[in-house]
């Protein structure tokens, strides 16, 4: 497993390991010693899982705040995205800026996400199938958002009109949404 640093402190890509012959693959997505020995620790508790159905669709940008904040590592099972984090650490050196990287089923590539950054992703092709552990559990008074468009952040996405839920279109721009992480 190689574990790429980011610009943002904490974000990293995860490129498993992949044993190929001609049945298909083996790869193992996660490791606690392989993350701790990079030093990354974190205890997942629950597994999600998304479809959607059409390119275009724009889900984000998301988090939680303290204490119940999530460590996301999030993988493409079938299709592709473009996945975008933010950093919303207000003493951050990088605050505000974000890394934005292509994960699919052919790449294999992983990004985790730590507490402390808003996430979203943008399907590139139909049926796409996301992933993703978080080391803390949904807590509807704790989630918040950011508007994918917040034209500070700047985030090229590869769409110009997005398919987004009613929730994630009324989200604040950063300067505007509540924040608890220093």
């Amino acid at each position: 497993m190689n574990i790429i640093k980011t610009k943002l402190e904490g974000l990293v890509i995860v490129e498993p390991a992949v044993f190929g012959d001609n049945r298909g693959f083996f790869m193992e997505t996660y490791s606690s010693k392989i993350f701790k020995e990079a030093g990354i620790d974190c205890s997942f508790t629950q597994d999600n899982h998304s479809l959607s159905v059409e390119p275009g669709v724009l889900r984000g940008l998301h988090y939680q705040l303290n204490p119940k904040a999530q460590t996301k590592l999030v993988r493409v099972a079938s299709g592709a995205v473009y996945d975008v984090a933010v950093d919303i650490r207000k003493n951050s050196s990088t605050f505000g800026q974000w890394v934005g990287v292509i994960l699919s089923a052919a790449n294999k590539r992983q990004l985790l996400v730590p507490k402390g950054f808003a996430h979203g992703f943008c399907t590139l092709v139909p049926n796409t199938e996301v992933l993703y552990k978080v080391d803390e559990f949904y807590a509807p008074e704790c989630d918040r958002g950011i508007a994918w468009n917040d034209p500070a952040l700047g985030i090229d996405w590869p769409t110009a009109n997005p398919i987004l839920s009613e929730k994630d279109g009324k989200h604040p721009v950063l300067k505007d949404a509540e924040n608890n992480f220093e």
